[in-house]
């Protein structure tokens, strides 16, 4: 699955443009401001209908005008299709997929997987687990989409479970009725914990080689910790049952997988607490980019790979060593940077380098 163009009305700082993206690499280079990240942004909603910025969607719409749109064009196996999002303030959001109506762009099978790093995004390596935990579970339906019923059969199991609670604590329902949903959420939950430690450990070695190849020293890891220590139903049953009191009173469930960790460490220490801002991006990047590498290996379609102002924190060798390795690896992925001097695919073919300035996109070289 590639994406060919993008069509941006009324998108940001975007009045019109059209977005014509190379098979492997395209670098997009011009001043700050110049509207490069809001490009990366349109392209992530018009393959999945979501910002990878803003929760507020009206933010999305140029200043002064009534509705913003996206239209995206990609090839497969089976032609060419058209996906298009669009908002406007105070109306629902209108997505479609080849002219036809869809609840939701991210169910689509003529979407590309799309993987975007973001500055922004640095809060996956230093903010709070459920991130990483999200994260996760994310690459999880990615890599096994037969396996992402888990997470939903979990979070259902547990809604339930902490409504039961509260019913128990107001005195309207018998604790004895939390055998049903402890067994419940322990079968969602052994199976959810097995999940993740799977994908963990596929990302381990990918982490860890992209790690080194950034520059990111110190032994770098990723770990999945589980807050469970059970190997079965059974003693994940048992574990909930032993905190059933404490979790009556709180009228919450405070164990079990949705408390777990996604662990980033170097020099075993957490990335979260104890790297500077310059390791957590070289982290974050190594992960993303060892998650496509991971699904590239099991997919015939890699994400599209979108990096906004991902070459900063690395030296002349590495920009050059890591645009080569895009280059060279299966999938598109679109760069972005302030200076585009030196960013060449090598004796590789498949770059395309564009120029934004003034509200304009120029093909500026390709090599």
């Amino acid at each position: 699955m590639w994406v060919l163009c993008a069509e941006l009305r009324d998108f940001r700082s975007w009045e019109t443009a059209t977005l014509e993206l190379g098979r492997r690499v395209t670098v997009i280079s011009g001043p700050n401001g110049a509207g490069k990240t809001n490009l990366i942004e349109a392209l992530y909603f018009g393959c999945t209908g979501r910002s990878c910025r803003t929760l507020s969607e009206r933010e999305l719409v140029r200043f002064g005008s009534p509705a913003a749109r996206v239209e995206v064009t990609t090839s497969g196996p089976d032609g060419e299709h058209v996906l298009t999002a669009a908002v406007a303030p105070g109306q629902a959001k209108r997505m479609r997929v080849d002219g036809v109506d869809v609840q939701r762009l991210i169910d689509s099978a003529q979407r590309p997987l799309v993987s975007v790093f973001l500055p922004d995004r640095l809060q996956l390596v230093k903010g709070p687990p459920a991130l990483r935990r999200a994260h996760l579970d994310q690459f999880v339906a990615a890599l096994w989409p037969a396996r992402a019923g888990a997470r939903r059969a979990y979070a259902g199991a547990l809604a339930q479970r902490n409504a039961l609670l509260a019913r128990v604590r107001a005195g309207t329902a018998d604790r004895g009725a939390l055998t049903t949903w402890d067994a419940q959420l322990a079968r969602a939950g052994l199976e959810l914990m097995r999940h993740r430690n799977a994908a963990a450990a596929e990302l381990s070695g990918p982490f860890c080689a992209w790690c080194s190849r950034l520059g990111l020293d110190g032994d770098p890891q990723i770990e999945y910790r589980p807050r469970s220590a059970a190997a079965s139903e059974r003693e994940l049953a048992e574990e909930l049952r032993r905190r059933a009191e404490v979790d009556i009173e709180r009228a919450f469930t405070g164990h079990g997988p949705h408390r777990d960790e996604l662990r980033l460490e170097r020099e075993r220490r957490e990335l979260r607490v104890y790297a500077s801002q310059g390791q957590q991006r070289l982290a974050l990047l190594a992960l993303l980019l060892a998650e496509r590498d991971v699904l590239a290996s099991r997919h015939p379609a890699p994400p599209l790979m979108l990096l906004d102002d991902a070459l900063s924190e690395l030296d002349a060798d590495r920009r050059t060593m890591l645009v080569s390795r895009l280059c060279e690896s299966p999938g598109q992925a679109v760069i972005t940077t302030t200076d585009a001097g030196g960013l060449t695919a090598g004796d590789h073919d498949g770059i395309v380098h564009l120029a934004v300035a003034d509200g304009r996109i120029r093909q500026a070289v390709a090599s």
